[in-house]
Formats: C-alpha cells, sequence, structure tokens
C-alpha cells in the first residue's frame, strides 16, 4: 500500500482495527453457557444442590475425557490425551520412558506430567445460593474422581445396610448436596453428600420430560473427530519441552499467556472454564493403574 492510499484509508483502517479488537475480546474470554459451576462463598466455602440426569444419546450417564496440563521450558501443554480413546499418546510415552528409567528425577517428571480423568455429566440445579439465576435450568458439570467415587459408592454400597441408588434416575435417583471447603489451598468435596432418593422435584412427568429434552450431548467429548492427532500434540510437546520436532510442525504457535488461561476444547467445541484453574481446585490423587501401566515394558 503506497503512503497516499494509507492516508485516504486511514479512518477506515481504524474502523476495521476496532472491530478486529472486538473479535479477539469477545472470542477469547467466551464462556460456555452450557457449563455450571459451584462458586465459594465470603466464608470460603461452597454450597450448592444439584441432580445427576440421565443419559440421553450415550450408553452412559457421563463422559469421561483424560487430559493433561503442565508447563514446561517452552510454556503451557494443556491438552485432553489420546488415551480417552484407547489410543497411544505422545506424553504417555515420555512418561513411560521416564518412569522405567529408573531415575528418581526422571519420575518425579512423569508424575508431574501424569494425566487427569475428568467427567462430564448433564445436571438439573436445585439449589445455588451465589447464583440463585441458575436454579431450574439443565447444565453441563464437569467433575472429577471424588464426586465420581461418590456416585459409584450410591450406586454400590459398602454395607449391608445402605441400599443402593441409580444417582442418575428421574424417579429413584436423588439430590447431590455438594459441599466444598478448602483444604491445604485445595476445593475439598468430602463432606458432600446425596439426599434420600425421590423423584425429581416432585414433578410430573410432563415435567420431567421436558427437562429430558433440554440435556446436552455427551457425543462430542469423546469424538474421535474432535481430538487432536498423535503427530499435533507431538509437536506441542515438543515445543512445551524445547525439543527438536522431527515429526510434525505446528503452525500456529501461541504464546504461554494464551495457554495458561486456555480452555480445554480439545474433545468438545467450546470453553470448559479454565483448564490450569481445574487442575487446581480439586487436589490430585495418584493414578495408580496409569503408573502400573507406565512401569511395563516398553
Amino acid at each position: 500500500m503506497s503512503f497516499a492510499s494509507l492516508k485516504k484509508s486511514s479512518g477506515s483502517s481504524f474502523a476495521s482495527l476496532n472491530k478486529a479488537i472486538e473479535k479477539l475480546s469477545t472470542t477469547g474470554s467466551k464462556v460456555d453457557e452450557r457449563f455450571w459451576k459451584p462458586e465459594m462463598d465470603k466464608s470460603g466455602n461452597g454450597y450448592a444442590v444439584i441432580r445427576f440426569l440421565p443419559e440421553k444419546d450415550t450408553d452412559l450417564p457421563w463422559a469421561q475425557v483424560w487430559s493433561h496440563a503442565f508447563q514446561g521450558p517452552g510454556g503451557w501443554y494443556i491438552e485432553n490425551s489420546l488415551t480417552t480413546l484407547g489410543q497411544k499418546d505422545p506424553v504417555g510415552e515420555l512418561n513411560r520412558q521416564l518412569w522405567n528409567s529408573g531415575i528418581d528425577a526422571d519420575k518425579e517428571v512423569a508424575r508431574k506430567q501424569k494425566r487427569k480423568l475428568s467427567y462430564y455429566s448433564n445436571i438439573y440445579v436445585v439449589k445455588d445460593p451465589m447464583n440463585p439465576q441458575n436454579e431450574g435450568k439443565v447444565f453441563l458439570y464437569k467433575y472429577g474422581k471424588k464426586i465420581h467415587d461418590k456416585i459409584v459408592t450410591a450406586a454400590q454400597p459398602q454395607f449391608e445396610d445402605e441400599t443402593p441408588i441409580n444417582p442418575f434416575d428421574f424417579w429413584k435417583g436423588a439430590d447431590f448436596k455438594i459441599k466444598i471447603t478448602k483444604v491445604a489451598g485445595f476445593w475439598n468435596y468430602d463432606k458432600s453428600e446425596f439426599s434420600a432418593p425421590g423423584t425429581l422435584g416432585g414433578f410430573s412427568d410432563a415435567e420431567l420430560e421436558e427437562i429430558y429434552n433440554q440435556e446436552h450431548s455427551l457425543k462430542d467429548f469423546v469424538d474421535p473427530s474432535n481430538f487432536k492427532s498423535y503427530e499435533e500434540l507431538e509437536a506441542r510437546l515438543g515445543m512445551v519441552l524445547n525439543k527438536k520436532q522431527t515429526r510434525a510442525v505446528v503452525e500456529d504457535e501461541q504464546d504461554e499467556e494464551l495457554f495458561a488461561r486456555e480452555t480445554v476444547t480439545s474433545a468438545a467445541p467450546s470453553g470448559f472454564g479454565s483448564a490450569v484453574e481445574s487442575f487446581s481446585q480439586e487436589s490430585d490423587e495418584p493414578d495408580l493403574s496409569y503408573f502400573e501401566d507406565l512401569a511395563a515394558e516398553l
């Protein structure tokens, strides 16, 4: 563009610049309205009542996704793992080599890079004191091992005087009281519990069907087409660890700040809240089966 043309288009180019900035600000901070998450009050505690909803377009009432979130010399690695699909994953392969090296420092690196399992379910919000406008609505809810263990325990109780329930059943399920405290800086869900079984809200079948029809699809979370390829993940891992790539090249490198606040979107079309935040809210428990697999022969 010549200088004369530049001067002539100065007004229009400024308008274009503003449009580009607005687009960046809206896409970069867009919140996925399908998702619900609990919030802490001023005292540092969290409380809400939800109802897990039954499956609609999947075999199970939840989708489960393995993912990694860790920082290396070249930035953040925040990606869903191909082990979700039963496939080999570059981080898993690297961690296996580190674990089997026999060097304690290598094992510590593998621990820091371990995968984490997240679950996604449809829920109905019964009570949300921090955001009452959410009450009576259907959302997607991302949760971790602690809450999933409580679901499993409700369905398969340990003691004979306890009656098993299906937490996802409209009629014979139970509301789930989320009680959050902070323990050692992490969100702790130990006090969360199920209420007595009963029909959701005392609603009629017609009302329950209306709620059922509002449920969100869980298929996208485990759709192979929404996962990055092994080569793409390997390239990203190489950049994060500052290793030379031989099999793939990342075309659009993004800076560390973006990855630090990037949402985990590999297995779903839009935002999940901060991936780093989700990894830090709940205390990580050892994935023993994962480390047992790492000890297997290469």
